[in-house]
């Protein structure tokens, strides 16, 4: 069994965005996985990067704030992480963007000198949620540059395997309905497939 942080940021406590990650909170609780539910919005994170958590270029050892410490302590000690999000402008709501600039920060998700940092071994799970057809997304051109950016840009740079790393989305996710839990299911089962039971010697 894993340890899974499944991070979420809707305003709203009835949005299926929340909704969605409360049932991956709960399925992969019930699976037997040990589960970190982070709601930056009931949390109260603050997205806006501070002097304090200012990456310095020449210092990757910098100690940053005691919130930010205490983020990153979540994400290392996370197995798996799963975000589910609304796909805003075309990107992360500023709560999630935020949350990745101060957090995801030099000297600890990237620009470390010696070692593979502590998402090198991390299985990650992107699910966003947009209005649009699978086809106009894709035929506009974003689904291939949102992927780039969360897969490429964001997980990988911080030396996740591209292998290991999957975005998702939930279209038409205004009149998804229960489609929108079969896409995240099957997302989690790709992710944290169920383990066969161990065999015993007769």
């Amino acid at each position: 069994m894993a340890r899974v942080l499944v991070v979420t940021g809707h305003p709203r406590t009835d949005s299926l965005t929340a909704a969605l990650a409360r049932h991956a909170r709960d399925r992969l609780t019930a699976e037997g996985h040990t589960v970190d539910f982070l709601d930056l919005e009931a949390e109260g994170f603050d997205p806006r990067m501070t002097p304090e958590d200012e990456p310095d270029w020449a210092d990757p050892g910098k100690a940053y704030s005691p919130e930010v410490r205490a983020h990153m302590r979540r994400v290392a000690d996370a197995e798996a992480i799963v975000v589910v999000f609304p796909v805003w402008w075309f990107g992360l709501p500023a709560l999630l963007k935020g949350w990745i600039d101060r957090v995801w920060n030099h000297g600890f998700a990237y620009g470390r000198r010696r070692g593979g940092g502590p998402l090198a071994r991390t299985r990650m799970l992107w699910l966003g949620l947009t209005a649009y057809e699978r086809a106009r997304f894709v035929d506009a051109g974003w689904e291939e540059t949102v992927t780039r950016v969360l897969r490429t840009g964001i997980s990988e740079y911080c030396g996740m395997a591209p292998e290991a790393t999957s975005v998702r989305y939930v279209y038409d996710s205004l009149t998804a309905g229960a489609g929108a839990f079969e896409v995240l299911d099957a997302a989690l089962g790709e992710l944290l497939p169920a383990q066969e039971p161990a065999s015993h010697p007769a």
